[in-house]
């Protein structure tokens, strides 16, 4: 009997000692060995896992979301150079230029001495509907006082931008005008133009810029081959050089119009996304036009598209500098939070199966950043001859040799004129005092050039004013120390930077590309590829010996 009571609450003695075993365990591994057991997991997990101890357990208060917002960029710069992530506070503005409109109050702005400038007046837009004139130095908005160190870029956007058809009231210090002029402006959606200027060159020969694909880049076209064909266009120029890309859809668009039914525009395909196709429909109105497309070391991704389709079909000849080299498709991906990541899913490729990505090195941006500045170096920029092509060769349609990874190649190499080209030019440039220098001026002019309404009058008006030698006194007061000789040997160029960004104040886009073409060695080779009937690349002719 003693025996029996001396074992009966054995078996509670021993779920007592598991239980306290478990909870010592418990707090030595929570407390002493980091949680470990808790994130050997997958890489996602460990992630996760991470933010929460860092939270949880980090001996200073972190802001979460800001290190998600430093650590995605990083992680994604390991994979390539175009996989990138977008925060929430940038990404309204980032779809604004490609969605092709955005709701506010219709100026272009600059700002200068901690004060937003009115710079430009979009046409028929809020801003001008209510009052607003160029030259006007916005200084109140919604009653409070908008100046001094607070005015930055984002802040200004985050102030005028709004809800279509929201007010907000502007006051304003107008030239000629004592005190505040005020003005209620009713918000509205503000269309941004994807094709900034069209106009012809000759009689025969009409010309259009498309500055990037954006979601109306397609009916933007038609519009202006529409305006160009009542003025008798018969040869077509489209610029695209510095054109950056956007839309793949809008450059297939742009494509179709001008090739006949079934010809391959694009090809994309990735390790999850099977091979898609784009082909042309033979619906485009322009599939007789001469044309002729222009590219530079700034024209990637959607402008590489376009001018590969021409290229490879036979169907425009290329004229400028070898292309970026952009040959990755991005998907975007959103967040809840508003915040989105592009990520690389495919290669797109040209009608003759070439990818015209430039090589990289997965997490190594800076050589790839420097990739442009490096062909500069090299020579790329004035001889066809040192443009290295890494990747195999290809053959368009009729045979013609054509080659892949790093970019498109020009039919017709013009090299970069450099006639002029001084180190006092380049300061000049780089430093932004042109910029500043064209701002101030036209502010202190514009009642004298108010009344010049086309670029022509302008320009001739500009010749006479001696504004290279009014920027170099401007100059000087403002750190750049006056060099005569290299003045002397970069005038023209000057003059011609100084006086189009006059223009730009004063006129708009279009106005400044019809200044900057007049007398450009690129416009110029094409018009002779149309006098002599060349706009159409004709097959090779084989050497003896080849079959």
């Amino acid at each position: 009997m003693k025996k029996e009571n001396k074992y009966r609450f054995m078996p509670l003695l021993m779920a007592l000692c598991v239980v306290l075993g478990i909870m010592i365990g418990s707090f030595y591994a929570n407390h002493f060995s980091g949680n470990r057991l808790t994130i050997v997991n997958n890489g996602s997990s460990r992630l996760n896992n991470l933010l929460r101890i860092i939270d949880d357990q980090y001996v200073d208060k972190v802001n979460i979301d800001s290190l998600v917002d430093k650590a995605i960029p990083t992680i994604l710069s390991e994979l390539d150079p175009h996989s990138v992530y977008i925060s929430a506070k940038d990404a309204q503005a980032a779809a604004d230029d490609l969605n092709g409109s955005f709701s506010g109050v219709g100026i272009e702005f600059v700002i200068r001495q901690d004060t937003i400038r009115v710079q430009n007046v979009i046409k028929n837009g809020p801003a001008e509907k209510a009052g607003i004139i160029a030259g006007d130095k916005i200084v109140y908005v919604d009653g409070k006082k908008f100046v001094g160190k607070q005015v930055t870029n984002e802040e200004a956007m985050r102030r005028l931008k709004g809800p279509s058809g929201s007010k907000v009231k502007i006051g304003v210090q107008r030239y000629g005008k004592k005190g505040i002029v005020s003005f209620t402006v009713t918000r509205a959606e503000i269309p941004t133009k994807t094709i900034t200027a069209t106009y012809m060159l000759d009689d025969n020969t009409g010309y259009i810029k498309v500055k990037n694909f954006g979601e109306k880049t397609y009916p933007e076209l038609l519009v202006a081959l529409a305006n160009l064909q009542q003025q008798g266009f018969k040869n077509l120029v489209i610029d695209l050089r510095d054109n950056p890309g956007g839309y793949l859809q809008s450059a297939v668009q742009m494509a179709n119009e001008f090739l006949p039914a079934k010809r391959l525009i694009v090809y994309t395909q990735g390790r999850k996304s099977p091979r898609q196709d784009y082909k042309s429909d033979g619906h485009g109105a322009y599939q007789n036009t001469p044309l002729v497309v222009l590219i530079n070391e700034g024209s990637a991704s959607a402008s590489e598209i376009f001018t590969g389709a021409m290229q490879d079909n036979d169907r425009a000849t290329v004229i400028g500098r070898r292309s970026f080299g952009k040959g990755l498709v991005q998907q975007q991906i959103p967040f809840s939070d508003g915040s989105l990541i592009r990520l690389t899913i495919a290669r797109y490729y040209t009608p003759s199966g070439r990818c015209i990505q430039k090589p990289y090195v997965d997490g190594d941006d800076q050589d790839y950043a420097q990739d442009l500045l490096e062909r500069y170096q090299h020579g790329e920029y004035f001889s066809r001859d040192s443009i290295k092509h890494s990747g195999p060769a290809y053959h368009t349609r009729i045979g013609r040799v054509v080659y892949g990874g790093g970019g498109i190649t020009p039919d017709i190499f013009v090299p970069e004129d450099t006639t002029g080209m001084t180190s006092y030019y380049k300061e000049a440039a780089m430093s932004g005092l042109i910029l500043q220098f064209a701002f101030t001026y036209t502010d202190n002019n514009r009642q004298k050039m108010k009344d010049f309404k086309q670029m022509l009058q302008l320009a001739s008006y500009l010749d006479k004013q001696n504004t290279v030698g009014q920027f170099v006194n401007y100059a000087d007061k403002n750190g750049l120390q006056r060099r005569n000789l290299l003045i002397k040997k970069s005038h023209a160029l000057l003059e011609k930077y100084i006086n189009g960004r006059i223009i730009y104040n004063m006129l708009d886009e279009q106005a400044l590309d019809e200044y900057l073409n007049d007398g450009d060695p690129v416009i110029k080779t094409a018009m002779r590829v149309f006098a002599r009937n060349e706009a159409f690349p004709k097959k090779p002719v084989k050497k003896a010996g080849q079959r």
